[in-house]
């Protein structure tokens, strides 16, 4: 199933959220706070039960997008303080669960109950999502991807990859290197084009859109 004409992937903070439905899943988008973050409300259309990606700022506007239906797990993408900025109130308001990489608990003021590995799978009602491990941006860094049934794989990158090229990863080239590694292998090496890339920040785009651009990339060294 692909984007309906009402989804575009592009939302503005304090304007409205963007909702697709795909197979199994609804997804909704809002951006949120000060850097333009985006949250992804991810629900099975199943069973209800819901994950939310990233709450990173302006609680109110996620509590709003949960409402009375609740939450049940909430995931950090990374330690980044953009990424966790309304995580204490999203989780004493709804009781929800914290799941993160276990080398970026540290630096995420929450406790984290549940760790989340490279290859670990992530359940939200019948949907399973898988989770990559991508160095770079940060240690712990993860993306999660949703390989709809009968259609396109799905992928929430926080800010490993992005419209144009990777995360910044302030200027050391080892980084920069690993986390490219891990993009090209553990995405664009086992994903099709029509996967769709849900950011950290800013609009959405397919790997089909960045993949020509690789080489450029690694060229440029960001």
């Amino acid at each position: 199933m692909t984007a309906g004409p009402a989804y575009s992937g592009d939302v503005t903070v304090g304007g409205p959220p963007a909702r697709r439905e795909l197979r199994g899943l609804r997804v909704t988008k809002v951006a949120v706070g000060a850097y333009d973050n985006n949250a992804y409300l991810l629900e099975c259309t199943a069973t209800g039960e819901r994950l939310l990606i990233d709450a990173a700022a302006e609680p109110d506007t996620l509590l709003d997008l949960i409402g009375p239906a609740g939450l049940g797990r909430v995931l950090t993408t990374h330690f980044h303080f953009d990424h966790w900025g309304a995580l204490a109130e999203v989780v004493e308001r709804t009781g929800a669960t914290t799941l993160a990489h276990p080398a970026d608990t540290v630096g995420i003021p929450v406790p984290t109950d549940t760790p989340v590995r490279g290859g670990d799978e992530v359940r939200v009602g019948e949907v399973l999502l898988r989770a990559v491990h991508l160095v770079g941006h940060t240690l712990g860094s993860l993306a999660l991807v949703y390989g709809e049934p009968g259609g396109a794989h799905h992928v929430w990158t926080g800010d490993a990859l992005f419209p144009g090229g990777v995360g910044k990863t302030h200027g050391e080239p080892a980084l920069f290197t690993a986390l490219l590694d891990g993009v090209e292998a553990g995405l664009f090496d086992v994903l099709g084009d029509d996967t769709w890339v849900y950011p950290g920040h800013g609009r959405d785009t397919t790997l089909g859109t960045e993949r020509p651009h690789l080489p450029e990339w690694r060229e440029r060294g960001w």
